[in-house]
């Protein structure tokens, strides 16, 4: 069994958890383990029946597109030790660990080998088998290092003064492993997982990138509300799902799109790039992290089918079921923050897309109506956008575009 295509950009992933024991009886097409991406997590299937003979990437491990995850025997079963993976035939005796070969160093110690024009052979590897580890290559450069030092230097006789030659190119910096702060009584150190990496980066990139500014509004969502009360028992039975609140939205918000092209947009280079077509991305929490599903050609979608693919893509994203093209190729997000009860907030961009709509707590306020004071549901919204494309002028027009459709809905079936 080997790491199937994990999708564009996406080279390696980590052994999440095995399902089967070394020694369990498999069928074919039977989910054997999962592997967690930068993005989603990936069930592997069992090509064939028969017998786990060998782990060879345990849980925890690293790996790449194609590298072996393990095998599947007929026979006899391979002995295992207490991980799982297959033990290693007892040695009669110690011996020296082989040395290091050029093929078998990973991409960070061959790197570091070539730019100090090492011989690996020459160096004791300490990593499983006697593999070369980045660590073991730096240990070695510095006791190079300090090996001339340790010696006193030879009285040298008068020597011509040196001819000047121009000066070499120095060798880069050697980047130190990074050393782990010590742990208090009551703490306890858990490794971030690759999609957790993978929003850190991915939200640092954003704030990095763009000239990110959020602009705010506020919308009466009594209309809505009322709309969704009288409706929503025969929309369910008729449709099969719940009428909430989000299909309005996504409604509404490609009205928006429409009559302001460039939050729909982005930069690419020197250039934009406006698109014609709404992919929707609707941010949803899960035990792993923020995942960010695709509702694709939202604007051809009637109200109901929009808030089917909805759920069926949050069912599946808190399951760890979404494929890698369900999270790609998205041109404007909405994030609903409200349902954890967050009344004001200001949301990153979800790059490369220029905008993103934060959705809030539906909270009653007093509002002047018709020169009284009366008791609203009114609801804050935030839109951050990309100031490099997006003028605050057309930020605010798309925010009051959109408080317009939530507030009269019959808008958005008029489309006017």
């Amino acid at each position: 069994m080997t790491v199937p295509a994990l999708g564009e950009s996406v080279t390696e992933a980590t052994v999440a958890k095995w399902a089967k024991k070394v020694g369990d009886a498999v069928k074919a097409d039977e989910a054997l383990l999962e592997l967690e991406t930068d993005k989603v997590t990936l069930e592997v299937f069992a090509p064939t029946s028969g017998t786990l003979g060998e782990i060879v990437a345990p849980a925890g491990t690293t790996v790449a597109v194609g590298a072996v995850l393990g095998r599947i025997t007929d026979g006899a079963v391979v002995a295992t030790n207490g991980s799982g993976a297959a033990a290693a035939p007892a040695a009669p005796a110690a011996t020296p660990a082989p040395a290091a070969k050029a093929d078998d160093l990973s991409p960070a110690v061959r790197k570091l080998v070539a730019e100090n024009n090492l011989d690996p052979a020459k160096i004791n590897g300490t990593g499983k088998d006697g593999r070369l580890l980045k660590e073991d290559v730096i240990a070695y450069l510095d006791k190079q290092t300090a090996a001339p030092a340790a010696q006193p230097a030879p009285a040298a006789p008068a020597q011509p003064a040196p001819v000047a030659r121009p000066a070499m190119p120095s060798q880069p910096a050697v980047e130190l492993p990074h050393v782990p702060r010590a742990l208090a009584p009551n703490e306890e150190r858990v490794p971030m997982s690759r999609l957790r990496r993978r929003i850190a980066e991915r939200l640092k990139q954003a704030q990095n990138n763009a000239a990110m500014l959020t602009t705010f509004n506020e919308v009466d969502m009594g209309a809505v509300m009322a709309l969704r009360d009288k409706y929503k028992e025969s929309f369910e039975k008729r449709h099969k799902v719940k009428l909430g609140f989000m299909g309005f939205f996504v409604r509404a918000a490609i009205q928006a799109l429409k009559e302001v092209p460039a939050v729909n947009g982005e930069i690419d280079g020197p250039d934009i790039i406006y698109k014609n077509h709404y992919d929707i991305g609707v941010a949803v929490g899960t035990e792993q992290g923020l995942v960010v599903p695709v509702v694709r050609d939202a604007d051809k979608m009637s109200l109901a089918e929009i808030e089917q693919r909805i759920a069926e893509l949050g069912r599946r994203a808190r399951d760890g079921k979404l494929a890698i093209e369900e999270l790609t190729g998205g041109t404007f997000t909405i994030s609903n923050g409200g349902v954890y009860g967050s009344l004001m907030s200001t949301p990153i961009l979800n790059p490369p897309q220029s905008g993103i709509l934060g959705m809030h707590k539906i909270q009653q306020r007093p509002m002047v109506v018709d020169g009284k004071i009366e008791a609203r549901p009114m609801m804050y919204l935030a839109l951050s956008y990309d100031h490099r494309i997006i003028d605050g002028r057309e930020a605010v027009t798309f925010l009051v575009r959109l408080k317009d459709c939530l507030e009269d809905p019959q808008r958005l079936i008029l489309e006017i």
